[in-house]
């Protein structure tokens, strides 16, 4: 593990964290200025950096932006003696980690730069991860078919018909066929046939010769020609016209052809691999095809999945494509909460893998937080309501329906149900998802009598969920009206007390969840003061 870099002018305070750091066994390494530091990193790299913000001849916002312009991943904690909020916004919009403000606790400052190591070391394990992933990912068994029939091929030249709906992966499975293949030294050369109009696609396949058309001012080389010693890849092959699957069935036959206007035939040692989103049989059956250049290219046939038929890739898929576009922004990677992957992994994705790294490209652009949650999401895939109530409640409803089917029984504990009351009310109190879909679920079952269990048959197979689930959920004010109601009923004393304790403790959980911990930020979002939310904490015995 690599030190971790104190950059202060201040030596007792340099002095202080090396103690500190040192009791527990973690290397550091001090600097006094900016220049000193941006120094050292053209030959070496901090795991964690803790930087004042004033110190003479460089600003710590300063170094923090040419940190994260080097070395977006690496977290960088900011501490300041000037408490004021300018500060703190600067430095999270700057990328900081946490804004540490003096003077400090020593144990919380060690425990801070404990959380920041741990950021750290997870950060080089997912880039480890990237650059051992393999050229397609996919866990489910029926990628797991796709790769064995790609070891199978791997030294055969045989032509490959790839199947699939758009945006599955159609091309990078037949560079990776190229890349197996005993051709892999040639060259690999891509066309897509339905991009190239008509009058100019079979000079793009074949080539032409001067003069052959108006325009034609000098020889030009086809595709077939430029992918010689290689691998051909003709993608939307079912768009093909007529008339030029002719000619691609006679170079498929004997491997001879001729550039448009050419006498001089010349022969062709490309491998050809096809692709279509189409049915071929029903386009022979149409006429639109040849049924003889179907059999051509039908040699081994190799069908992509669907992203909905292999939903357990699309957390592996989202993580690595958040990666990668950071990586290609250079800014720091981003990542989704498990309960978002989880609501992800149940949409359909018609545009399949190419739409789900859109909405990874769309997401590390503009979801406004480093963590990624489920409100964060277009409004299109969460239902397109106002902060995504109706996708969220539906949601909601189909976890606690999931819940009930792996459980076995028809009973689902009241606690599990009030927990999902307290973290709906603290959601919408952070500015999250609406609490509508778990305070509905709450109220259905209260109705229906079960104290804490669901109505039988809920959640069983072919069973609908209740009406008041999909209908328009009380707000969570009528909610808590209700439960002061039953504690003044039942004689309870200090029931003001009671509740707003509860009502505190719901909405810092929520926002510390958002800030992924971080005090500071969670109290400017909430609009209380530094000081504030630390008594809260302290007097709601949060650890």
């Amino acid at each position: 593990m690599k030190p971790i870099w104190i950059v202060d002018d201040d030596q007792s305070i340099r002095w202080v964290l090396e103690k500190a750091l040192a009791r527990e066994s973690l290397l550091s390494r001090s600097f006094t200025n900016v220049r000193d530091v941006l120094s050292a990193l053209e030959d070496d790299e901090p795991q964690v950096l803790i930087s004042d913000i004033r110190m003479p001849g460089g600003s710590g916002l300063d170094l923090l932006q040419a940190i994260k312009g080097r070395h977006p991943g690496l977290p960088v904690i900011v501490m300041t003696a000037y408490s004021d909020l300018d500060s703190a916004v600067a430095a999270f919009q700057g990328g900081a980690f946490e804004y540490l403000a003096k003077p400090f606790d020593v144990d919380k400052a060690v425990e801070l730069i404990r959380r920041a190591l741990e950021e750290s070391l997870r950060e080089e394990e997912m880039e480890d991860r990237l650059l051992d992933a393999p050229e397609i990912l996919g866990q489910a068994p029926a990628m797991q078919d796709v790769f064995r029939a790609i070891g199978r091929l791997s030294q055969s030249n045989v032509t490959v018909l790839i199947t699939g709906e758009s945006g599955t992966g159609k091309e990078l499975v037949a560079r990776a066929l190229h890349k197996h293949s005993p051709r892999a030294n040639g060259p690999f050369i891509a066309l897509n046939t339905a991009a190239i109009p008509k009058d100019l696609l079979e000079s793009e396949l074949f080539g032409h010769e001067r003069g052959a058309f108006t325009g034609a001012q000098t020889m030009r080389r086809g595709r077939f020609e430029q992918a010689e010693g290689g691998t051909l890849f003709l993608d939307e092959i079912g768009d093909m016209p007529f008339d030029l699957q002719t000619r691609l069935l006679r170079v498929l036959s004997d491997g001879n052809f001729y550039r448009v206007g050419g006498h001089n035939p010349l022969r062709a040692n490309v491998r050809v691999i096809a692709a279509t989103h189409q049915n071929l049989e029903t386009r022979v059956k149409e006429g639109l095809f040849r049924e003889d250049l179907f059999h051509r290219l039908n040699v081994i046939r190799l069908r992509l999945p669907p992203l909905r038929e292999r939903p357990e890739d699309i957390t592996l898929l989202a993580r690595h494509f958040l990666q990668k576009s950071a990586k290609e922004l250079g800014v720091e990677p981003k990542r989704m909460t498990d309960e978002a992957l989880a609501y992800v992994s149940t949409l359909p994705f018609p545009g399949n893998v190419r739409q789900l790294e859109n909405l990874c490209n769309w997401l590390t652009v503009m979801a406004p937080a480093q963590t990624i949650e489920v409100k964060d999401l277009p409004r299109e895939m969460i239902g397109g309501a106002p902060d995504g109530q109706a996708g969220m409640a539906s949601y909601g409803a189909a976890r606690v329906v999931e819940r009930e089917a792996q459980g076995g029984g028809e009973a689902v504990e009241a606690g599990a149900l009030a927990n999902g009351l307290a973290n709906g009310l603290a959601g919408a109190a952070a500015g999250g998802f609406a609490a509508d879909g778990a305070a509905s679920l709450v109220a259905e079952a209260d109705a229906a009598g079960y104290g804490g269990r669901m109505a039988p048959g809920f959640g069983t197979a072919g069973a609908s969920l209740p009406a008041s689930v999909a209908a328009p959920a009380p707000g969570w004010e009528s909610l808590l009206a209700g439960e002061a109601r039953a504690m003044l009923e039942a004689g309870q004393p200090e029931v003001m007390d009671a509740l707003t304790r509860r009502f505190e403790k719901a909405v810092l959980e929520a926002a510390l969840g958002v800030t992924r911990g971080r005090r500071v930020e969670a109290a400017t979002r909430l609009g209380i003061g530094r000081n504030t939310i630390t008594r809260k904490l302290q007097e709601l015995g949060f650890d």
